[in-house]
């Protein structure tokens, strides 16, 4: 995926749609389609600092707000449309009622670092968004980490490549590969954690869903 633009598309979409182009593709990433967002924050940031032709303070403030309106609308299709997905097709997998209840449990305990860190970590910035919807995590909740992992990222990747310029370009694969191992580490721990406490998860999350009805 992050080879998907090089270098020259970069430029020549940043050339015919200036910070546009950096707003739609991050949005469109964030919102759940597979796209190299964080590769286009890097590349128009290398191209800010050898060209002059754009600014990187405006870089960054479009691709922060691309990942706010992106990840909103992601959490928008995943809270109208995943979670009845789920209900009515989630046995197919192994989601029953009791896992469903589950993941709405969780997230509403660590969701908020789920949707902050996953900004940074390739697959869950396509996915966390959908799956906080999905699983019913509280609006202001997701809206405060959802723009506070936004303006992180965007300020991280956006000034660390436009000053260190080709030094970022070398250095972010390694980055995403160990974020994406950090990530995968953290799932192992987390689902090592719920076999070995899965029947006090559910009665934690039945009592927590119980009053929330109330």
């Amino acid at each position: 995926m992050g080879h998907f633009f090089d270098q020259a598309q970069i430029a020549s979409l940043l050339a015919a749609y200036g910070y546009w182009a950096i707003f739609i593709v991050v949005a469109l990433e964030s919102s759940g389609l597979p796209l190299p967002g964080e590769t286009m924050l890097v590349g128009a940031s290398i191209y800010a600092r050898l060209s002059g032709a754009l600014s990187i303070e405006t870089i960054i403030f479009a691709a922060a707000a691309g990942a706010i309106v992106g990840d909103n609308i992601g959490y928008w299709i995943g809270r109208e449309f995943g979670y009845r997905a789920l209900e009515r097709h989630g046995w197919r997998v192994g989601l029953g009622p009791e896992k469903l209840r589950l993941g709405q449990y969780l997230f509403y305990k660590w969701g908020g670092a789920i949707v902050f860190f996953g900004r940074f970590i390739a697959l869950l910035r396509i996915l966390a968004a959908l799956l906080a919807g999905a699983n019913r995590l509280p609006a202001p909740r997701f809206f405060f980490y959802n723009a506070a992992g936004g303006i992180v990222w965007a300020l991280i990747f956006g000034l660390g490549a436009y000053w260190l310029t080709a030094t970022f370009q070398k250095i972010e694969g390694p980055i995403a590969t160990a974020g994406a191992l950090c990530g995968l580490f953290a799932v192992f721990v987390l689902w090592r954690y719920y076999k070995a406490n899965e029947a006090r998860l559910l009665r934690e999350a039945d009592d927590m869903l119980s009053q929330r009805k109330r």
